[in-house]
């Protein structure tokens, strides 16, 4: 138990309120597992906690919602709070309220309602326990109107089944098939970051499972054709998707070039030399291929950059008229590489001597 933590409920009990830790963090450490996923519940309002902690954002308050710095860790703490009246399937209408229970009942699964006091001992108002131990992921209240209110808590069902191993109770299952279509109106922003969470996962073979009927809303395709052992740019790269997603520009070259990549022969010297290790080694994964075979081979090769062959630009252009050194060059490269020339300052001049009229010396 983080007893930082624990200090920062006690500050808020001082000042007259109550707070608890719920959530991530009282279910991962139910399970045993280690999480810097800290959130807490009060029914002191954003103002309170101004007045108690060093506030580091409050943009969302008006949701109840504000982040703080204390004892070197970073806790968004959230007050009790009702919500209504869903705009676009994510975006609700937020009233305070006084009472924890009627926070816990506006909250998405059940596993994610327990509690943890000021003192350190769990709070189970809604029976959270039962079901972490029997690793399933109920809604909190009626299944159907929770998932129609937001479509993101689709995704957020699958992610937390992927990362937890956890099984989807049949009610939940009938909500998300009745209301998958609203899966169009989220942002792109939303999607990409659960769907990131669910491919980053070391059981992404189930998240893929979860997701496959989800294709035509989230406007991917390929799941079933998906190789998963690979890094997150390259399960990006097997898949067609809408541009939409929001990558960077170097995520987008990156995801081109292994798409490039995927259509070549990644064992062709002259291939490993154009698109590297680092591109070569997530392909070989794609693949099926030994991703160190592949990344041996390209240390192998003669040369790894055009600088590194043996005869520089400078004595090139003493040899021959400039507008063929780009030709020469590329020429030069797949000769090493192939094993055809070596690549010896002598050898070069040789062949070039031969092959493109050089000027002599």
């Amino acid at each position: 138990m983080n007893t930082k933590l624990l200090n920062l409920l006690n500050k808020i009990a001082e000042a007259g309120y109550e707070a608890y830790l719920v959530g991530g963090y009282p279910r991962d450490l139910y399970l045993k597992k280690t999480t810097t996923d800290y959130d807490v519940t009060t029914n002191a309002t954003p103002e309170n906690l101004k007045k108690i902690f060093s506030v580091i954002d409050d943009k969302d308050s008006k949701f109840g919602k504000v982040t703080v710095r204390t004892e070197d860790i970073t806790v968004e703490i959230t007050t009790y709070r009702i919500e209504t009246e869903y705009e676009e399937h994510r975006k609700p209408i937020v009233t305070f309220t006084q009472d924890l229970s009627v926070d816990l009942n506006r909250r998405d699964f059940i596993m994610n309602t327990l509690c943890i006091d000021k003192d350190g001992n769990f709070v189970d108002l809604l029976g959270a326990r039962k079901d972490i131990d029997n690793r399933i992921i109920r809604v909190v209240g009626d299944a159907k109107k929770k998932i129609a209110e937001d479509a993101l808590r689709i995704l957020r069902a699958i992610r937390f089944a992927t990362v937890l191993n956890f099984t989807l109770d049949e009610q939940l299952k009938e909500a998300i098939s009745l209301y998958k279509k609203n899966l169009k109106e989220l942002s792109y922003f939303r999607k990409q970051e659960e769907l990131n969470k669910i491919f980053a996962s070391p059981n992404i073979e189930y998240g893929i499972k979860l997701l496959k009927d989800l294709e035509e809303e989230l406007e991917i395709s390929g799941l079933s054709q998906l190789n998963p052992h690979t890094s997150l740019l390259g399960i990006w790269a097997q898949l067609k998707f809408t541009s939409k997603y929001e990558f960077s520009k170097i995520e987008k070259k990156e995801i081109e070039k292994i798409k490039q990549l995927l259509e070549k022969n990644i064992l062709d010297p002259f291939t490993l030399y154009q698109y590297g290790h680092y591109y070569s080694g997530i392909v070989a994964e794609i693949k099926g291929f030994s991703k160190s075979d592949v990344i041996e081979s390209y240390r192998r090769l003669p040369i790894h950059h055009r600088d590194e062959i043996a005869l520089s630009s400078k004595e090139l252009k003493l040899m021959v008229p400039k507008e063929k050194i780009g030709e020469i060059y590329e020429d030069l490269e797949k000769k090493i590489l192939s094993g055809k020339l070596e690549n010896l300052k002598i050898f070069i001049r040789r062949y070039i001597l031969e092959n493109y009229d050089g000027r002599k010396e």
